[in-house]
This record gives structure tokens, sequence and C-alpha cells, in this order.
């Protein structure tokens, strides 16, 4: 019968090597991760604007303004958001007590979600190997080992991607399930008190608030976990209580209906479809990680991080067969898992020729993750101190529309705008006319984007573009050609004209 380890016992019983290469390996690996950590904590500082930084400033902004109705976050219409998740709320009570601005707070946001995933990812490793050197390979797994291509998405932990991300929901959601995976490790492997399991319980619907994909991902951990564990009758009646009560709390949350999510897949799959793409490229490095899960296999056929693996590969295969693309981002629970294993085969491959072979095809693999995301140093060292050919490798951040907010551009003020502006514009307080963002609950979304096309179509006519601004209470355009009825009032980067609309 297969016997979980203990909190304090090694998966692999296989005693650690001695000598200076290995000491020296471990402090190589520890004095690594350290830096990338650093690394980090000073992109907080910069913090980088791409992707959907825009949305939560958003979201945050209409917090502040009302924490009880906030409306849409996008758009001037009162409706719900899966973005009011309850660590949204929170900054937005910080944003509104304190004063402070919205990228202040979602600084704090990052320093928080950072500080989780690290701690997190240490907790868990530990549940999986008592070998106090396994943590800081385990880090550096996770955010290097990937492919030659760089891949930026929210929800993935590749090290370029979590700097744009840092501050984004999915940052603290990650960190929160690494915590209750090594919470729920512990949790199945003995005598529980009931006051946990519901805590855990708690803790999975807050996963799922946050952000709904983090949550699947969270979820198939869980569920390997367990089976893993295969938890006694009573371990099992106190799972089921926690269960219900993360249940109860999704439905009771009053900012947005989350089963009503379910409905929802058939707007996302489109935007989603490149996660299926260029495969081997974007991480064909985890391939060694697959590699150190059939070495795990081999010694438990009822390996936790194997069964984790399977479950999200399979979700991941079952998404890109049946079209159902958003599924796609469920890829992190067979990356997390690949990744942690072929850090982990380093202090649990026993002695000789395999572990030497490991701890040297190891490094060499997160040196080429490494030099894939070189150009991270970028947001923390101006692009001219850069070697050339790591200059090369970075990427501009956005420039983002405060200039607007000094042309008079005010909280609640509508704008005409099309998609890449309207990405970035209400993370001042403005709105815009259609979302930059696919919105599952505003129901005129395709209404308003086709009136935003419309407006900056070349042959629409003046009276239909007036009547456009009207139905949607424009007070500013950006971009476009003048107008009678529009006054120039400042020019942005790259030439973007900022117009007054005129009664």
């Amino acid at each position: 019968m297969h016997t979980a380890p203990s909190d304090t016992e090694p998966v692999s019983r296989t005693a650690p090597p001695s000598g200076s290469a290995s000491r020296a390996g471990r402090a190589l690996a520890q004095i690594a991760a350290a830096l990338v950590v650093t690394l980090l904590l000073l992109v907080v500082v910069r913090l980088p604007w791409a992707g959907d930084l825009g949305m939560h400033a958003a979201t945050i902004q209409r917090l502040r303004h009302s924490l009880l109705h906030p409306g849409n976050p996008l758009v001037d219409a009162d409706t719900p958001s899966p973005y009011y998740s309850p660590w949204m709320l929170l900054l937005g009570v910080v944003a509104k007590s304190t004063g402070l601005s919205v990228f202040v707070v979602l600084r704090l946001a990052a320093l928080a979600g950072l500080g989780l995933l690290v701690t997190g990812v240490w907790r868990y490793v530990r549940t999986l190997s008592a070998h106090r050197a396994a943590p800081a390979p385990a880090l550096l797994s996770l955010l290097l080992l990937w492919g030659p291509l760089l891949f930026n998405w929210s929800g993935f932990l590749g090290l370029n991607s979590l700097a744009l991300t840092v501050a984004y929901p999915s940052v603290f959601a990650l960190g929160l399930a690494f915590h209750f995976w090594a919470w729920l490790t512990r949790a199945v492997r003995g005598r529980t008190a009931w006051g946990v399991w519901l805590g855990l319980g708690a803790l999975w619907a807050l996963i799922l608030l946050c952000h709904q994909f983090t949550g699947v991902v969270a979820s198939l951990g869980g569920l390997a976990m367990v089976l893993a564990a295969r938890p006694a009758r009573e371990a099992l009646l106190r799972l089921g209580a926690g269960l219900l009560l993360g249940l109860l709390v999704l439905w009771l949350w009053p900012y947005y209906d989350f089963f009503a999510l379910f409905s929802a897949g058939a707007d996302l799959e489109a935007i989603h479809r490149p996660l299926y793409q260029d495969l081997a490229g974007r991480f064909g490095l985890v391939l060694l990680g697959v590699a150190a899960l059939g070495f795990r296999w081999h010694r438990d056929h009822r390996d936790p991080l194997v069964l984790f693996f399977c479950l999200g590969a399979l979700v991941f295969a079952a998404g890109g067969l049946t079209g159902h693309y958003s599924w796609g981002r469920a890829l992190p629970a067979a990356l997390v898992p690949a990744q942690l294993a072929a850090a982990l085969e380093v202090v649990s491959a026993g002695r000789g020729a395999v572990r030497r072979v490991w701890a040297c095809v190891l490094p060499a693999a997160l040196a080429v993750g490494a030099w894939t995301q070189a150009g991270t140093l970028g947001y923390v060292v101006e692009r001219g101190a850069l070697p050339g050919v790591v200059a090369e490798k970075y990427r501009t951040p956005w420039v983002g529309y405060q200039w607007m907010v000094r042309a008079g551009v005010r909280y609640g003020d509508v704008v005409m705008a099309r998609t890449f502006p309207a990405r970035q514009i209400p993370a001042y307080g403005a709105y815009t006319v259609a979302p930059g963002y696919p919105d599952v609950f505003l129901r005129d979304a395709g209404r308003r984007e086709a009136a935003v096309e419309r407006y900056f179509a070349d042959g629409t006519g003046a009276q239909e573009r007036r009547a456009i601004l009207r139905e949607y209470g424009v007070r500013w355009v950006v971009g476009g050609d003048p107008a009678p009825w529009l006054r120039e009032v400042t020019v942005g980067p790259g030439g973007q004209t900022l117009y007054r609309v005129l009664p």
C-alpha cells in the first residue's frame, strides 16, 4: 500500500550527495534564485505596462469610487464583472481609504502577489522533498524552464511573463494556489481538524473568484494531491464539507455570478487559440520535466506530480481537440508539475551517473530559458545600458495615457477610441464607448464595437458620426479626422490627437 511521505520525510530516501561540487551547486542555485527574485522586485518599481494592466487599474478605479456599486470597469454601464474579486475589492478599499494612486496600489499588489508566490512555492516543494536545497532550483525551473521562443500570458510563470503580469490578480491567485496545495497535501496525509478542511474550501473558492483560470489549475492540482494520498473515509467526508463551503462562497459572492461564467466560454475561444500554437518553441524545454515525471512514475505510480501533469495535459488536449481553446488556460496544470519534477530530480535521482547527468542537463536548459527571457533586464535597466544582443530581446512597454488627464479628461468622461487605446484609457478613470477586452456580462458589447468601427470608418457620414457620439455621451475623441464639432486639444505620443466634442 502506498504511503505518502511525512512533512519532514523526503520523497527519495537516497542520501544527498556529498562533496564540494554538490555544495557549490546548491549555493549557486540559491544565489541565482535570490537574484531572480531581486530582479522581479526591481520590476515592481518600474511596473511595465503591457497586456491587461489597464483593466486591473480600471477595476480599482471603479471600486475606489463606489465599493458597493462600481458598475462596468470599462464602459459607462451598470453591469457586473468577474474582475470584481475579493482581492480587487481589498485593493479598492486600500485605494479609497489611503488616497494612494491606482498605480501605487498596483505596486503594493505586486509585492503581495510575489511574496505569496515565492513562499507558496517554498511550502509546496517542502511537501514534495525534505531536501533543503530543493526550493531554489524549483523556483528557477518554474521561471526559466520554458522554451527558445518568448511566451507571455497571465497565469503562466515564465520570468518575462511574470515581470509583465506581477501586479495581476493571476499572480496573487497562483501564490494562493501553491499555498493551497501545500496545505491540502499536509491535510490528506494525516488526521486533520474540521476547521482546516473548511479553511481549505474557503481558500479554494477565493482562488476561483480571484482568477478563474488559475482556479481551474488549483482544482486540478488539488484533485491530484487527493488521488495520490488516498485519504481515509473520514478525511473524504471532511473534504466534502470543505467543498460545499467553497461552493457556498462562490454562490454568495455578490459582485458577479460565478456560475454564469460556464456559459461564457464561446466568447473567449478566439483569443485563446494562440495557446495551441508553437508548442515546441514556447514549451520545448519542459520536455526535460516530462522525462523527470517518467522517473517519478517508475518509482511511484501514484506520484502527485505525475497525476497533476496527466490531469492538466488531458484538459489541455481536450480543449485543442474540441475547439474549446479557452481550456488551454489549464496548461499550467501540466507545466508546473513537469517543471517541479525537473528540479526535484536533481536532489532525488540518487548517486552516480544519473545524478551527474541530470545536474548538468538541468542548468544547461535553465541557461537556455534565461537567455530567451534576457530582455526582462530591460524593465529595470535602461535599454542603452544593455549589451546589444540583450537589448534586441527587450520589448518596450506601453506608454500610457496620463497625457489625456493633463489635457482635461476627467473621471467618468466617455472617450471614443479604437481598441488599443481603449485598453489603457479606463485606467485613468474615463470610460470608452466599446470595451478594449472581451466582456461576458456586457450584453451590447457587439453593438458598441460596431459603433466604434462605424465612427472611424472612411465612408461614415457626419450626421451618423454625431449621432453615435450623442448616443453614448462621448465627450472626447482620440484619433480620427478633424470635424467642425470637434476641437483639437493636444497631441499625445505617436501623434494621437485628442479632440473635445463641442456641444
